[in-house]
């Protein structure tokens, strides 16, 4: 395996790992709140960074049958969530490539307009939805 480099975000709102606190998602990249994990709450997002794959497999989940690779934190190697590979139901294709987070594993970072960095829970997060 090649030498891992680790994206930066610069943006104003990036969602970070709460173990390690590399940056995961921007977001700008945020598709839905709408979805459940094993810890809870997830969000699905176009696009993760800072990620590596796992083998892929299929689980039957809520809304049926899909292939998916959990991912994980290419810092501290926390299992973060999982992406999306391939839907069975032709209503569930618009998961494919994408990515789910998990709530309960993430941490909110906010980049205020003096460049200065604030971390925070993802509740103090919700509210301060765009």
């Amino acid at each position: 395996m090649g030498r891992l480099f680790k994206e930066w975000l610069s943006c104003h709102k990036v969602y970070i790992c709460r173990q390690c606190h590399s940056h995961l998602a921007a977001r700008s990249q945020l598709a839905s709140r709408q979805f459940r994990g094993r810890t809870g709450p997830a969000w699905l997002f176009n696009r993760a960074s800072n990620v590596s794959e796992g083998q892929c497999e299929d689980r039957v989940m809520t809304t049926g049958k899909h292939t998916i690779v959990d991912i994980y934190c290419n810092d501290c190697g926390t299992n973060v969530g999982w992406r999306y590979r391939f839907a069975v139901q032709d209503s569930q294709k618009y998961k494919e490539g994408k990515y789910i987070l998990e709530k309960a594993l993430l941490l909110a970072e906010i980049q205020a307009p003096n460049g200065a960095l604030r971390r925070g829970s993802m509740e103090a997060s919700d509210a301060e939805a765009d």
